[in-house]
């Protein structure tokens, strides 16, 4: 990698900012980071990292010395021409994008014709061009504007960065999307260079895609159920057909956490917004929803018919491994609904505890899964972590009082689970 590049900036410090910061900063970039919470730059300056994200600290480590973190605004104009949007957009009570956070940065901007802003946020087709209009009614036309959505997962952010399976440039052909184009090259990765409505669609189409595909196969799951079908056989035998693929073909408690259930709902509010009903949409969420309440149907039928005053154990609550992101997650569903029906819930996760504690103040923390699994009548897994395939489970069944386990990810040997005396159901499986 080159020594230095191009400086730029980067305004917010999520999940988002913080590894396109350190992303851009192991390219060679000098960055200059922006966010107006003081304590969470106070944070940054000292090294500690607020988020869970495999690699992210060894990155930031990696390249202090490129990393800048301000809750200031002038030094990031100083020093850099094109600056990076990654604030939060969060779905309002509607369903659309909550726009606050950018309309902020956007007002913040002074007039210039040197700076771009780079938009990551995830946000819905036609807001590159409502700033650019907002831009004129200020007058700051000279400013620039580029569409350049994200593609980062949780738990694998960083390799995303650095090994994209695409960049999409949305821009109106100057100097800005020249720019970025520029500062991506080193990735080699394939490029779509389109208008700013089209790139902003790429995101949303594409999420909303993926979630289509995991409320598909959670369907199959559950006729499988009632038809003695394995679904892992048949998403085994989908997946190898090179027009489905393999990936998202895995039933679970359906999809979860920062992205897929904001943008499945922004793009079904989008087009009622212009007066199409996107009906498909609508049933991936329903499907979904429901999804993660099946679990309660199958405690209650291997339970005796109620859940009250039985325990259970919920292993993992995070959204999906490798990250204490609980956004939207499962656990939250099911630890609601547990407790409506009367049962107690105890949780263990190895990483998210902290956050799921505000989350689910009526469930009982586990310093381990053999603590949480201690005298439950039954045991959920919720979210796949490593540490929960390799699990004793003759260690498991002594410290059970009952002897169901649901195998909510499929992430389990079934065979090694009845080997030791408990009761093995998954998600569509035999």
């Amino acid at each position: 990698m080159p020594a230095s590049r191009e400086p730029v900036a980067v305004i917010g410090t999520g999940y988002v900012g913080l590894v396109t910061a350190a992303g851009f900063a192991e390219l060679g970039s000098e960055v200059w980071c922006v966010d107006i919470d003081e304590a969470k730059v106070a944070a940054l300056e000292r090294g500690e990292i607020p988020i869970f994200e495999p690699g992210l600290s060894e990155l930031v480590d990696k390249n202090r010395s490129r990393l800048h973190f301000s809750t200031e605004l002038a030094p990031a104009l100083d020093h850099a021409g094109l600056l990076f949007v990654a604030v939060g957009t969060p779905p309002t009570y509607s369903g659309d994008a909550d726009l606050s956070a950018v309309h902020a940065v956007v007002d913040a901007m002074p007039a210039s014709d040197r700076h771009a802003l780079v938009m990551k946020s995830t946000v819905p087709v036609g807001t590159g061009a409502a700033i650019q209009r907002a831009f004129g009614e200020q007058d700051k036309a000279g400013f620039r504007y580029v569409s350049c959505p994200e593609f980062l997962r949780e738990g694998t952010a960083v390799q995303d960065f650095l090994h994209p399976d695409r960049v999409v440039v949305g821009d109106e052909g100057d100097w800005a999307g020249d720019a970025v184009v520029e500062l991506y090259a080193p990735l080699q990765a394939p490029l779509v260079r389109t208008d700013i409505r089209s790139a902003e669609m790429v995101k949303l189409a594409s999420n909303a895609f993926l979630a289509t595909k995991i409320s598909f196969v959670n369907e199959i799951a559950n006729v499988c159920e009632e038809t003695g079908a394995d679904v892992t056989e048949v998403a085994r035998g989908m997946g190898l057909d090179p027009r489905i693929g393999p990936r998202f073909l895995g039933p679970g408690l359906g999809y979860s956490g920062s992205c897929l259930p904001k943008d499945v709902s922004g793009l079904k509010q989008l087009a009622g917004n212009t007066g199409y009903h996107f009906q498909l949409l609508t049933a991936v969420i329903e499907v979904n929803e429901l999804q993660k309440r099946r679990v309660i149907g199958k405690l209650e039928r291997h339970l005796g018919g109620s859940l009250v005053g039985k325990t259970v154990a919920l292993l993992g609550l995070s959204f999906k491994p490798d990250t204490d992101d609980m956004r939207e997650a499962a656990s939250l569903v099911l630890a609601a609904r547990l407790q409506a029906e009367g049962a107690a819930v105890r949780a263990y996760d190895p990483v998210a505890e902290e956050e799921a504690r505000s989350l689910m103040p009526t469930a009982v923390f586990a310093a381990s899964a053999i603590d949480a699994i201690h005298g439950a009548d039954a045991v959920v897994l919720v979210t796949e972590w490593s540490e929960f395939r390799d699990l004793d489970w003759e260690a498991v069944a002594s410290a059970m009082k009952g002897n169901l386990v649901i195998d909510g990810r499929n992430a389990l040997d079934p065979r090694a689970v009845r080997d030791a005396g408990l009761q093995y159901e998954g998600v569509g499986r035999r």
